[in-house]
């Protein structure tokens, strides 16, 4: 059950209660994180060498192809023969044991439902006409597991899909420039889709509390946590 893993994972997490039993979440570095329920792993784009002394992944969500979201060694480190791996067809093509979800799809896994959701780019890119993340390319992910709704956001702008999104009791929200979007414009986006809990990720170099201001008296409330410990 999650409390097993507690031996082996000394980083901060916090806990969320649903009826299927407890939810973990443990952030580890940028956009990479750890979920932990009912006795299984996930891994949220797992990059980089932060896994020392955590549980091996049951399942391995990636957003994008991007290299702070896709790393085939460190997929191969966190691993095991029959882990599974969900990812949107333009990471598959690299990470080929992928399973691929496309926007707007979702499937079954253990006792979660997957969502793949829409994350791109409105008006932000290298240069004029080009986007650092086009739709369709990349997923966020809405898991649902005992009633509780967890929303991924991937690397996006504040886009129709993300704002029309319901029932959310748990928001992992990007933010960073140039690549995605400034705290203001993320704090407007939750407003529209008014989660119960948010956490700002993803987020090297952005003022948080632009954020947190930005959704004072919304009645979300807004989880500032360590993605940058180490």
């Amino acid at each position: 059950m999650v409390a097993s893993f507690a031996m082996c994972v000394t980083r901060p997490s916090d806990t969320f209660e649903t009826s299927a039993g407890a939810v973990r979440v443990t952030p580890i570095q940028h956009a990479s994180f750890m979920i932990e329920a009912g006795g299984k792993v996930i891994q949220v784009d797992p990059v980089g060498g932060f896994y020392e002394g955590l549980p091996k992944a049951d399942l391995i969500l990636i957003t994008d192809i991007h290299g702070d979201h896709m790393s085939p060694p460190t997929i191969a480190k966190v691993k095991k023969p029959d882990t599974v791996i969900v990812a949107p067809a333009a990471v598959a093509k690299t990470v080929t044991d992928a399973q691929v979800l496309n926007n707007g799809e979702s499937k079954k896994w253990s006792a979660w439902t997957i969502e793949a959701i829409p994350m791109y780019n409105l008006k932000r890119g290298p240069s004029a006409g080009t986007f650092f993340h086009d739709k369709g390319r990349g997923n966020g992910y809405v898991l649902t597991y005992g009633g509780k709704r967890f929303y991924i956001s991937g690397d996006t702008e504040g886009i129709p899909e993300m704002r029309s999104l319901e029932n959310i009791d748990v928001a992992f929200v990007c933010m960073n420039l140039p690549y995605t979007m400034p705290p203001d414009e993320a704090a407007e986006a939750v407003k529209a889709f008014k989660p119960k809990v948010v956490y700002p990720y993803h987020y090297r170099g952005s003022d948080l509390t632009v954020f947190q201001k930005g959704l004072a008296g919304s009645g979300v409330e807004v989880r500032i946590r360590n993605w940058y410990a180490r």
